[in-house]
């Protein structure tokens, strides 16, 4: 399992940082092509985040929006917000972003503990988290709350497939050029519990 990150100034800094992202991304209201499902750029913000901070920090960035918008911010798809999105088709996604933004950030963890994160390996966190966790979950919960068979969940998602994989691919080179430019952010309490060992280092200088 992951190491739970200190929740320090600099995290919670970070953490509100990718809530505010994550509601940016729904300043376009979307797109409806299936199932009342509209596509967003929430699953680029949501993986992105994952991909970033990591998965306890990550999946935190995805409850504060959540919070937020539940308690009426209008940060939703479709410029929604308030506890009645819940009782939706759309609200098994918005579950499904809190877990997809811990899978992804703990294969994005693993990644950087082997050394240097690869595009390849980021590309691989941001499928999981978009295929595997928010489509298997949104659409499952879509399907039973239609009253959708297997076919038809399939044939109403298909449309979304070529976005999603856009999205994640997208998301997988936007966290490869944050890391490489901040390769300490993923470092978490690792970095934080170095530092004595610098100053110590420095006063043996």
């Amino acid at each position: 399992m992951p190491r739970i990150p200190q929740f320090n100034g600099a995290t919670l800094a970070l953490v509100a940082v990718f809530a505010g992202l994550i509601a940016a991304s729904t300043v376009w209201g979307g797109y409806p092509l299936g199932g009342g499902v509209p596509i967003t750029l929430q699953t680029f913000a949501v993986l992105l985040a994952g991909a970033v901070l990591g998965a306890y920090r990550g999946a935190a960035a995805v409850l504060v929006y959540l919070v937020l918008g539940t308690a009426g911010a209008p940060i939703f798809a479709g410029h929604k917000g308030g506890p009645a999105i819940w009782t939706g088709t759309t609200a098994g996604f918005l579950v499904a972003f809190v877990l997809a933004a811990f899978v992804t950030g703990w294969i994005a963890e693993r990644l950087a503990a082997r050394g240097r994160p690869t595009f390849s390996g980021f590309l691989g966190a941001t499928i999981v988290g978009s295929f595997a966790v928010i489509g298997v979950i949104g659409w499952t919960y879509v399907g039973i709350r239609a009253h959708l068979g297997f076919d038809a969940t399939f044939a109403a998602l298909t449309p979304f497939v070529p976005g999603d994989a856009i999205k994640a691919f997208l998301a997988a080179g936007v966290a490869l050029a944050v890391h490489a430019a901040y390769p300490q952010i993923l470092a978490g309490d690792a970095s934080a519990a170095s530092e004595p060992e610098r100053a110590r280092a420095g006063v043996a200088a």
